[in-house]
């Protein structure tokens, strides 16, 4: 009676398989995109999911250009930055960060969803993304995965 028939098993960095996907944010939403990618960065969908280990997947995101956002948001939503000198407030709208760089507006959301400390910056490298289809990752084979069917 003194032994268990389940051990709990926590993923280290030597026993973690890191997939490769790709990500169509074509027509999504992107606060919905954010945290299912920030989910599977984090690898909150995989069965060994360790909190402090870095157990997630490399995530592509292509087509950042086609996201959007509902309501009144493209002039509403404010990015707000401080350039560190005295009166440095400088902000931006969704619609000019979009313009400036289309990516900006999904790896700020993502990285937003993501842990404040060490692993949170970890994490935020397993992210990659382009405006466009093409991505410079093909060697690593990535594979396509729908976003609605994730819950």
């Amino acid at each position: 009676m003194s032994t268990l028939s389940y051990k709990t098993v926590s993923a280290n960095k030597n026993t973690v398989n890191k997939e490769w996907l790709v990500v169509d944010a074509d027509g999504h939403s992107l606060g919905r995109l954010a945290s299912k990618v920030a989910m599977l960065i984090r690898g909150k969908y995989k069965t060994n999911y360790t909190p402090h280990v870095d157990c997630g997947d490399n995530v592509i995101v292509i087509n950042a250009e086609k996201i959007n956002l509902t309501g009144k948001k493209w002039d509403d939503k404010i990015y707000v930055r401080h350039t560190g000198y005295p009166g440095g407030q400088r902000t931006l709208t969704a619609t000019e960060v979009h313009q400036k760089d289309a990516t900006r507006l999904v790896e700020k959301a993502v990285k937003g969803m993501l842990p404040k400390n060490k692993l949170g910056s970890a994490l935020f490298r397993n992210l990659y993304v382009y405006e466009g289809a093409e991505h410079k990752q093909t060697a690593q084979n990535p594979q396509l995965i729908n976003l609605n069917e994730l819950r």
